[in-house]
């Protein structure tokens, strides 16, 4: 086949193609001018940009289905208007295809012609048109949060969120004169939470913390999104961010206090305890919380002093009477290792006898420790010679 042959087969296939293209584009026209089949008009150009990629370049083909989407929105708020029935997630969704459509449209609109030149054809009057409907992108975010539909949320915030950046939409400043910007940034924030998508949560995170009456649960959501990405560092310094600006919020400083005690770094769990307390002293977290920390630290007088006042504050929880018998029974320990008995009979049955009704507390708050009380009970039955009590707790180690 010569060269002739073959552009002569290409011009007839491209000649083909364009007759293609004006029939359908004639046809959607005709659709639309009828005041009806709007959706039909729609599917004949979604047909001819998924049949041929050299459709994907005919900026006539976008602006078409931009038309028929509009007329399908146009008569769909006029139904909405009328107090007809029509189906709210279809209405929202006409808005959001517009959006796309332009978008993708302006694109093409947007090339240097052969001389260099951008003359947008179609800009200036879609712009226009959409940012009367713009606000609808937010709604139909809002509604399927509520539907718990939390992939679309996110579709519609992300797409209002876009416009600020968009071509498309130069001269409207959205990201400076648009004050419901941080509010749709936290919904979609929200969102990547619920999708459980940690860059979801995080690409808008910044826009969303100035959404102050917020803020505290983006915080959350952003830690939440480093913990699944196993960024320590990122998580850690936002708890640190949470608990300064929120220290009587019940997420942050336990997680923080947990981060540090894992990792045996019990003077910073006190130091932020302390700090805390500044905030709030009869919170009662962040006492159990410096009450291990000094227990952990070999601070006993101090473990001692702030579980008393824990347990004056509320006296039914375990670990408050745990943590004063453990101190009792360490010094006792302390004792036994200098291994002279006479000398220290009488301060370790004075040390056993105090730490006795705190771990016979702790059994009776938390009867499913066992794990923690039967050993500690055990040493103090068979230290102050109780046989009966002894008999009945090595018959609970037994099992």
């Amino acid at each position: 086949m010569n060269i002739r042959t073959l552009t002569t087969i290409c011009c007839m296939i491209v000649g083909i193609c364009c007759m293609a293209q004006r029939k359908e584009l004639s046809q959607a026209k005709t659709y639309i001018k009828s005041g009806k089949d709007f959706d039909k008009a729609e599917k004949l150009m979604t047909g001819l940009l998924a049949k041929d990629s050299v459709n994907r370049q005919n900026k006539k083909i976008y602006q078409m289905w931009l038309l028929a989407v509009q007329k399908q929105y146009e008569a769909a708020n006029e139904k909405l208007y009328l107090r007809q029935k029509y189906d709210t997630a279809q209405f929202f969704g006409l808005v959001r295809r517009m959006y796309q459509i332009s978008v993708s449209l302006d694109s093409l609109d947007a090339k240097p012609d052969k001389k260099g030149r951008v003359r947008p054809e179609y800009r200036k009057d879609n712009a226009f048109y959409l940012d009367k409907l713009r606000r609808n992108l937010y709604y139909g975010g809002t509604f399927q949060v509520r539907k718990g539909v939390f992939d679309d949320a996110y579709s519609y915030f992300e797409t209002y969120l876009a416009t600020c950046s968009q071509p498309l939409f130069t001269g409207y400043n959205y990201a400076k004169e648009d004050s419901l910007i941080p509010q749709v940034a936290y919904w979609a924030t929200f969102s990547g939470y619920h999708r459980q998508r940690a860059d979801s949560v995080l690409r808008y995170s910044k826009l969303a913390l100035r959404d102050t009456s917020r803020q505290e649960y983006t915080l959350q959501y952003i830690c939440e999104a480093y913990r699944w990405q196993r960024n320590d560092s990122g998580y850690v310094s936002t708890l640190h961010e949470g608990f300064k600006l929120f220290p009587r919020h019940q997420y942050f400083f336990p997680r923080l206090a947990d981060y540090y005690n894992q990792h045996g770094e019990s003077e910073k769990v006190l130091k932020l305890a302390e700090q805390g307390l500044m905030a709030d002293s009869l919170n009662q977290l962040m006492l159990l919380a410096k009450s291990v920390a000094q227990l952990n630290m070999g601070d006993d007088e101090g473990c001692i002093a702030t579980s008393e006042r824990l347990i004056a504050l509320n006296d039914t929880l375990p670990e408050a009477y745990f943590n004063l018998a453990t101190v009792k029974l360490n010094k006792a320990l302390a004792l036994e290792r200098e291994n002279e008995p006479r000398k220290n009979r009488r301060k370790l049955t004075a040390l056993y006898t105090e730490a006795r009704p705190y771990m016979e507390a702790f059994r009776k708050l938390a009867p499913s420790d066992k794990q923690r009380w039967a050993p500690a009970l055990y040493r103090i039955y068979l230290h102050l010679n109780m046989g009966k009590q002894f008999e009945e707790i090595d018959r609970v180690m037994r099992r």
